[in-house]
């Protein structure tokens, strides 16, 4: 379904939010504007002809209190729908609390006596970066804005802090009432004395046979922008920024002949979690919830030419309220360009000689996002024949902790003098609102198997394929199986092909797809439930958006899909949202230090006698200078 209602906020609307806020009092004389976004419409309310209003959502924070407060907003009558106080979780962080949490850290006399019994005295070598505190069981976080610590020593400015972790010190700030509620130490360990940057002037000399690399489109690029909306080749799209997700896709549309045949609604990130595997007093507690606790979309970077893109390229800037409920602007925020990607197709005739062959060509939409020490590239791949490829790139430094001399790390690999590397793992949660061919949807999950040796299959040869219809949001295995080239295909049974087969769209699950390792007891089993399974399959209710509910920050109940699909509902021809968690188990290497080259993780939706033929047909050979 494509329609402008579900855009981006524009910079005037921010400014709108932002005035009816403050003239209703909500969040106190300086409200925290968390988050602010499109209230995106009920699509069924639009399928049956009803008018609906431009509606915002804001997420609010009093700082007087810390209260949360969930704001709906009518844009079109100017004025506020509704105002609901959050008393499960907590608005995401802002980074003003995040900068506060350092200078009251460092005040404190418990954390500077603790700090030198370690020989350090010079507060302004030490780098401080504050965790949310969800998963500290003995805390009471409800109706509070807390932050615990994880403390590292600098020699210089530039130096690379996690190269020295100051082991064993540990504290939590009350951020509302600015104080230290509690300074940890679980005991001095000895500290890598070697720097471990990763510069170009630490790294001498640098390669000196690397030729240059050009990429050129003498003609130009070969989409177009109209506002958000792109069209490339047979595809059509919009493109928004989420100040939580992302990049968020909307309306993705594929051209068979003279008509656009709907694939996908919208498709984003919706939430994803680091848990760390070390279960010592001052680390089993770390966590992030990159989306919900500290907005993703609001850490994106601007990106440079050159840098992190390559070719002839179109950036888009991103227009998100500050924390003040004024409008910023990330630049070049979104980068959009084409690039080679091999054979598409190829055809040589043994018999004739004469071979046939088309290089494929992709349209890539992409954002980074940078939260602490690591970094999240998200690639949206466009292909000629009408697939769909998300690719998460992993970048950044991995999170380190001292051991003594000699230690054997059982949760962690050696990377340095008296350092390691902790195990940990990265859990990203998509949700996929398909509409293949129109809304009325179903799910089958696909698993190859032997066929038993009988009558029907004398040889043993036969491989048959078994069927599951996801009949509800519990049937099926929800688990990804590469013995049985386990898949799952979003079906429109009203529609057929020309050999009378239901349309549909494959979705292919990558190497990486890992599922929650942590377990009851701990808390964030619980909170991040959304990454027992790979695979959730829902009806579509647009209140259910993201994975671990809407406020996981300092929320212990749960919430999200472990919740919503108790119900057990029915899932069968109807608007299904497709939800995977993607996972990536790192154990570090040695190779990730003192940075870690790129790991990259993905799936692809792929068409399944969605067409009568192959699609790509059509695209051209390569010119004859460059094909001969």
């Amino acid at each position: 379904m494509r329609n402008q209602l579900f855009d981006a906020l524009t910079a005037d609307e921010i400014r709108q939010v932002a005035a009816l806020v403050r003239a209703e009092r909500i969040g106190g004389e300086r409200p925290g504007f968390s988050a602010v976004f499109t209230d995106e419409p009920d699509k069924r309310l639009l399928r049956d002809g009803v008018a609906v209003p431009r509606r915002a959502r804001a997420m609010i924070l009093d700082r007087s209190t810390s209260q949360t407060f969930d704001v709906v907003l009518d844009l079109e009558a100017d004025k506020v729908a509704s105002v609901t106080e959050v008393t499960e979780g907590s608005a995401p962080v802002l980074v003003e609390e995040f900068a506060l949490a350092p200078q009251l850290i460092k005040a404190d006399p418990r954390y500077v006596e603790a700090l030198a019994k370690r020989g350090i005295t010079d507060m302004d070598k030490v780098q401080i970066d504050p965790w949310g505190v969800g998963n500290m069981a003995e805390i009471d976080v409800q109706g509070r804005r807390l932050a615990g610590s994880v403390s590292y020593y600098r020699e210089f400015p530039d130096d690379n802090g996690y190269a020295h972790p100051i082991e064993g010190v540990m504290a939590v700030v009350d951020l509302q009432r600015e104080e230290v509620i509690a300074v940890h130490d679980f005991g001095v360990r000895p500290m890598n004395p070697d720097l471990c940057n990763y510069t170009a002037d630490a790294n001498q000399p640098m390669r000196t046979d690397v030729a240059p690399l050009e990429i050129t489109q003498p003609e130009g690029v070969g989409f177009a922008l109209d506002g958000p909306e792109l069209t490339w080749q047979k595809w059509r799209f919009r493109i928004n920024m989420h100040p939580l997700e992302g990049l968020v896709l909307h309306g993705v549309e594929y051209k068979d002949g003279e008509e656009y045949r709907s694939v996908m609604h919208r498709g984003s990130l919706s939430e994803m979690v680091v848990p760390y595997g070390d279960p010592s007093s001052e680390h089993f507690w770390r966590s992030a919830f990159d989306v919900g606790e500290y907005g993703l979309g609001k850490l994106a970077n601007s990106l440079r030419l050159g840098c992190d893109c390559l070719g002839e390229i179109v950036y888009l800037d991103a227009v998100l309220a500050g924390e003040d409920g004024e409008p910023m602007t990330i630049e070049n925020a979104i980068c959009i360009h084409e690039e080679d990607d091999g054979i598409l197709w190829k055809h040589t005739d043994w018999v004739t000689g004469k071979v046939d062959v088309r290089r494929s060509r992709r349209l890539v939409v992409s954002f980074i996002g940078t939260v602490g020490n690591y970094h999240y590239g998200f690639f949206w791949y466009f292909y000629q024949d009408g697939s769909i490829q998300m690719e998460v790139k992993l970048l950044g430094i991995v999170q380190t902790r001292a051991v003594e001399d000699g230690e054997v790390a059982e949760h962690g690999t050696p990377i340095a003098q008296n350092l390691i590397g902790t195990y940990h793992q990265h859990l990203f949660s998509f949700r996929l609102d398909m509409e293949v061919d129109g809304w009325q949807n179903t799910v089958v999950q696909n698993d190859a198997y032997s066929v038993p040796v009988g009558p029907d299959n004398p040889q043993g040869n036969a491989i048959g394929v078994r069927k599951t219809v996801i009949e509800t949001e519990n049937t099926g295995d929800a688990i990804t199986n590469t013995q049985s080239s386990r898949n799952w295909v979003v079906l429109n049974r009203g529609k057929t092909n020309k050999w009378g087969v239901p349309v549909g769209y494959k979705f292919l699950p990558g190497w990486s797809s890992a599922t929650m390792l942590a377990q009851e007891p701990s808390l964030i089993a619980k909170r991040a439930g959304f990454a027992t399974r790979n695979i959730w399959v829902t009806p579509y209710e647009p209140t259910e958006m993201r994975s671990a509910g809407e406020y996981p920050n300092q929320s212990r109940s749960g919430a999200g899909l472990p919740e919503w699909t108790k119900a057990d509902r029915a899932t069968v021809d109807t608007d299904v949202v497709l939800w995977h968690t993607l996972g990536v188990t790192h154990i570090p290497r040695a190779e990730d230090w003192p940075v870690m080259p790129v790991e990259k993780a993905g799936f692809m939706l792929l068409p399944v006698n969605f067409f009568d033929k192959n699609p790509a047909l059509d695209v051209p050979a390569t010119a004859p200078k460059h094909c001969h």
